[in-house]
């Protein structure tokens, strides 16, 4: 098994360099159909490709990389939906909340502080 994820690790870095690839050339170059590529955007959040002005999908290698990692998720870990849902979009929500939790400098508090006091008084003028 070990051998057979290597193998695909490196066909997986063998596709194309280019800034953006359509679903089709997604779909080749992962080895998985179009539908389900489209279905996989209706399970995971965290798997939105831009789409152009026309409505094509437009993936960068951010996201091949995470189709590939969904990809051998399910079909060679053999995770559930739901398993690979709570393992990829876990982190990026965690990566999120830490992000927000963290502490707004004390200058950032007192000038957030003096521009509420200000829209106070703005609000009280017209009234």
């Amino acid at each position: 098994m070990q051998k057979e994820s290597a193998k695909n690790l490196k066909a997986d870095k063998a596709y194309p360099d280019k800034l953006f690839y359509k679903i089709g050339e997604v779909s080749k170059i992962a080895g998985i159909e179009p539908y389900v590529l489209r279905y996989w955007e209706s399970e995971f959040q965290f798997l939105k490709p831009r789409k152009s002005k026309s409505g094509q999908r437009i993936y960068v290698k951010k996201d091949l990389s995470l189709i590939f990692q969904i990809r051998d998720l399910l079909y060679q870990e053999r995770y559930t939906i739901e398993g690979v849902r709570k393992r990829l979009g876990d982190g990026s929500m965690n990566r999120k909340l830490h992000a927000s939790q963290k502490e707004v400098p004390s200058t950032s508090k007192s000038s957030i502080e003096n521009i509420k006091q200000r829209l106070r008084e703005i609000l009280q003028q017209l009234k």
